[in-house]
């Protein structure tokens, strides 16, 4: 094995021995040996080569979120316990589409999108916690300052301002479905979308993991394979109220051999990245339909 650091397989010994990971290295240990003995993967076949690209940032436009590539062929990611498929910057996510990589991540999404609403909550904000050299705009908040709140705010919005956060939330989570809605009615692009959701590229490769009741082990296919068997009827969004902002998605897929009507749900989460008001808000988009029933997601 290849591409892994002697202090990395020093922590990872450390780790094994400690005993409290013990059903994660169970776990993947037995994802290994299902992978060698399965016939869509090495059929029992030794592999002389196994890479480490999981701590390697991708150089160029990868859609596969990709952690292992053994014998320079087969290609896996391990996903253990987690729903996220896609984090990246609003803009890239309900404007672009995830189109051309990540690209430049913008300004403040809240600030385009509910300015309004996130002024006031700012201002409810700062006139309660007391801090000082604040500027007058949230749109001027710089590093060190958006630290500080976001130290300030760890326990939770003051009483005076959870009645502006929830403004703040219903607004971005209308205007971000909106905006989604326009990117999506320009051609037919809904259904490279979905791909790119899904993360499907130009090769197939392989899923390992766990989800929180069963082992994950799946072969993604191609968007080729995916439009020899599916076809994409609709996809839509809408706007969850109530918390924090949310879009729900949902795609409606048929069947092109047995005509049989499917679907594929998720929700995407626009926050903070380093607490409240502590970065530029991302979106994570997940997955809530279940990777096995997924069209094009086939187990091994």
């Amino acid at each position: 094995m290849v591409s892994v650091a002697p202090e990395l397989w020093d922590l990872l010994d450390r780790a094994y021995r400690g005993g409290a990971l013990r059903a994660e290295f169970a776990a993947a240990w037995d994802n290994g040996r299902a992978f060698l003995a399965a016939r869509e993967a090495l059929r029992g076949r030794c592999p002389l080569v196994v890479e480490w690209k999981g701590s390697h940032r991708a150089p160029g436009d990868e859609v596969a979120p990709i952690d292992l590539r053994i014998d320079h062929v087969f290609l896996v990611s391990c996903k253990y316990l987690s729903r996220i498929m896609i984090n990246a910057s609003p803009a890239h996510l309900f404007e672009r589409l995830l189109q051309g990589g990540h690209g430049v991540r913008g300004g403040d999404w809240y600030v385009e999108v509910a300015g309004r609403a996130y002024q006031d909550l700012y201002e409810a904000v700062a006139g309660t916690l007391g801090l000082t050299g604040l500027p007058d705009r949230a749109c001027d908040l710089r590093a060190a300052q958006r630290k500080a709140l976001a130290n300030a705010l760890r326990t939770g919005w003051p009483e005076g301002a959870r009645a502006g956060y929830a403004r703040l939330g219903d607004e971005v989570a209308e205007a971000t479905a909106d905006r989604w809605r326009s990117a999506l009615t320009v051609g037919s692009n809904s259904e490279a979308m979905l791909w790119r959701i899904l993360r499907m590229g130009s090769a197939p490769y392989f899923v390992l993991g766990a989800s929180p009741t069963e082992p994950l082990r799946l072969r993604v296919a191609t968007p080729w394979d995916w439009r020899l068997h599916y076809r994409l009827v609709a996809f839509d969004c809408q706007p969850q109220r109530g918390g924090q902002p949310r879009v729900a998605w949902r795609a409606e897929i048929v069947d092109r051999h047995s005509r049989a009507a499917r679907q594929v749900c998720g929700h995407v989460e626009v926050r903070w990245s380093h607490g409240r008001f502590g970065a530029s808000p991302e979106a994570k988009l997940y997955l809530d339909t279940p990777h096995r029933d997924v069209p094009g997601y086939h187990p091994i």
